[in-house]
């Protein structure tokens, strides 16, 4: 019987055994953007589910290239689309239909038209579902953080031109709650916002979505 040479072998196996490692890599993807993707559902569904929604949180900007370390302290209230943002001492209102910004120190109101937003920006009321277009999920590691298992998926923007290498989006594995947002950009600056504070269904003003322009009285009014 005629012998067969490894050597013939060896290059054929090679050869399938990458095939089948790649298709196993290309299923794990598959399946880890799947997962990814099942769990900012979830997300999206909980807080589709309040009537309104309050966060604390802090901010913190970190670029070690530039030596900039800032941190600072925020809350936001949303009700649908609406918000009041209360953020570097400046209010921020959206009514549904325009947007006031407030600033106390130069005694300001700026008001534009709400489809003057820039729509590649994370907007107070695109904040907990501003994921659900223009990105690539994946599945990324989980954290026990003071008790809490907090799974992150990580966000890669389908817009190569865009200024965000990626975003790391912690998640309450209990709760379904966004617990923080890493974001990480091509000019080497990290932005991280981690909610404090996070309570639904609260007792609100009915006037509180809405700009009251007699509170403002000697503000220059820029529209």
């Amino acid at each position: 019987m005629k012998r067969i040479k490894f050597a013939v072998i060896k290059p054929i196996m090679k050869k399938y055994i990458f095939i089948a490692f790649a298709l196993i890599g290309s299923f794990t993807f598959a399946q880890n953007s799947d997962k990814a993707k099942k769990l900012l559902d979830e997300v999206s569904t909980k807080v589709n589910s309040y009537e309104n929604i309050y966060i604390d949180f802090k901010y913190v900007l970190d670029n070690k290239q530039e030596d900039v370390h800032q941190e600072t302290r925020g809350n936001v209230t949303l009700q649908g689309d609406k918000y009041v943002l209360n953020f570097l001492g400046i209010t921020q209102l959206f009514d549904g239909k325009k947007v006031y910004q407030i600033v106390p120190e130069n005694e300001e109101v700026t008001i534009t038209d709400a489809d003057e937003e820039d729509e590649s920006t994370i907007t107070p009321s695109k904040m907990l579902t501003f994921y659900k277009d223009g990105y690539k999920y994946d599945w990324d590691i989980l954290q026990n953080i003071r008790g809490r298992k907090i799974q992150y998926v990580k966000l890669t923007p389908i817009d190569s031109n865009s200024e965000i290498q990626h975003i790391l989006l912690g998640i309450d594995s209990t709760t379904k709650h966004i617990y923080n947002l890493i974001e990480v950009g091509k000019n080497s600056t990290q932005t991280t916002l981690t909610v404090n504070s996070f309570k639904t269904d609260q007792p609100l003003s009915k006037t509180l979505f809405t700009f009251d322009a007699t509170k403002y009285d000697g503000y220059y009014i820029n529209n």
